[in-house]
C-alpha cells in the first residue's frame, strides 16, 4: 500500500510539473497590437489587424502623417467592402465602422506600448534607427510583449540584439499592398522561442494571411529569389542582350509573371532595390548574385526612382 501511495504521489508530481511546463510554454494570444510607422506598409498592417478584431494603435512622428494614414485606411476599406460586401452595402458600412473603432493613433510610442501584446515596426529601412527604436521601447513594454520587424532586407538577429527580449523577437514580413497580398514571412532567429514563433504564426493567420516560415537569411524567401532575378534582368539589359521591353514581355508571356522585372523594379522603387542589393553586397562581397549595377546606381543618382518619381526604367505620366 505504501509503495502504491508513493507511486501515486510521484505520478501526481510529474503531472503537476508537466502541467506547469505546458502553461509556461503556452502561446501568447495577441489581442492588442502597436504598429510603428504610418506609411503604406504600417497603415496596411494596422488595417488588417483592426479589421480582424484586434485593438490597434498606429504610431508615427506627427498628427499630420497619421491623418493621412487614417484617410488612406478608410479609402482602402471602402475598396475592400465593394468586393467583399458587393450585395450587402449595410454590412459593408458596419465592417468599416467596426474596423475604425478598433484603430487609434498616437505620436508617442512609449506611452502606448505598456499595454500591448505585439509591437510591429514598419519604419525606414535603416539599421541604426530601428535599433534605437527597439532599444527604447524595450524599456517600457511589458515582459510578455513580442517585438517584430517588417524589414525586408535587414537581419532580424541584429535588431533583436538591441533589446533584452531576443527570445520574444521575430520577423513579420508583410507584402505591399498589405490588404490584398496574402503572404506573410515569419522569421525565426536562433534566439526566437518556439512560443514566440507560434504566436506570430497564429497572429498572421488571425489577420487573414498565409504564413510561411524562414530562418534569418538575407532577403528571407521572396526577396532572396526576387532581387537577384531583377538584378540579372538589369545585367542582361546592360550587356545589350535584349531590350528592357522584350525582357518584360518574355517573363510575362514565357514565365507567366504578372509583371516584368523592369516594371516590378519601377513599382518597388529603384532606391529600395539599390538599398537592398548594397546591403547584401556588404555582407557577401564575393557573391555574384549581390553585385551592384552601374545602371541602377546611375538612375538612383539621377533621382529616377520609378513610378513614385514619374520615371525609372520607364516614364510615367
Amino acid at each position: 500500500m505504501a509503495f502504491a501511495t508513493r507511486q501515486f504521489v510521484r505520478a501526481a508530481s510529474s503531472s503537476a510539473a508537466a502541467a506547469a511546463a505546458t502553461a509556461a510554454a503556452k502561446k501568447l494570444i495577441v489581442k492588442h497590437v502597436t504598429v510603428i510607422g504610418g506609411g503604406l506598409m504600417g497603415a496596411g498592417i494596422a488595417q488588417v489587424a483592426a479589421a480582424s478584431g484586434h485593438t490597434v494603435v498606429l504610431v508615427d512622428q506627427s498628427d499630420e502623417i497619421l491623418k493621412k494614414s487614417t484617410k488612406g485606411i478608410e479609402e482602402s476599406l471602402k475598396r475592400v467592402t465593394k468586393k467583399k460586401f458587393a450585395d450587402k452595402p449595410e454590412a459593408g458600412a458596419d465592417f468599416i465602422e467596426k474596423t475604425l473603432k478598433n484603430l487609434t493613433t498616437s505620436t508617442d510610442a512609449v506611452s502606448v506600448v505598456h499595454s500591448t501584446d505585439l509591437v510591429i515596426e514598419a519604419i525606414v529601412e535603416n539599421q541604426e534607427i530601428k535599433n534605437e527604436l527597439f532599444k527604447r521601447l524595450d524599456k517600457f513594454a511589458p515582459e510578455h510583449t513580442i517585438f517584430a520587424s517588417n524589414t525586408s532586407s535587414l537581419q532580424i538577429t541584429q535588431l533583436a540584439n538591441s533589446t533584452t527580449r531576443q527570445d520574444r523577437f521575430g520577423g513579420l514580413h508583410f507584402f505591399n499592398p498589405v490588404p490584398m497580398m496574402k503572404l506573410v514571412e515569419v522569421i525565426k532567429t536562433p534566439m526566437t522561442s518556439q512560443k514566440t514563433f507560434e504566436s506570430l504564426v497564429d497572429f498572421s493567420k488571425a489577420v487573414g494571411k498565409s504564413p510561411v516560415s524562414c530562418k534569418d537569411t538575407p532577403g528571407f524567401i521572396v526577396n532572396r529569389l526576387l532581387v537577384p532575378y531583377m538584378m540579372e534582368a538589369i545585367r542582361l539589359f546592360e550587356r545589350g542582350d535584349a531590350s528592357k521591353e522584350d525582357i518584360d514581355v518574355a517573363m510575362k508571356l514565357g514565365a507567366g509573371y504578372p509583371m516584368g522585372p523592369f516594371e516590378l523594379l519601377d513599382y518597388v522603387g529603384l532606391d529600395t532595390s539599390k538599398y537592398i542589393i548594397d546591403g547584401w553586397h556588404s555582407l557577401e562581397p564575393n557573391n555574384p548574385l549581390f553585385a551592384p549595377s552601374p545602371l541602377l546606381n546611375k538612375l538612383v543618382e539621377e533621382k529616377k526612382l520609378g513610378k513614385k518619381t514619374g520615371e525609372g526604367f520607364y516614364k510615367y505620366k
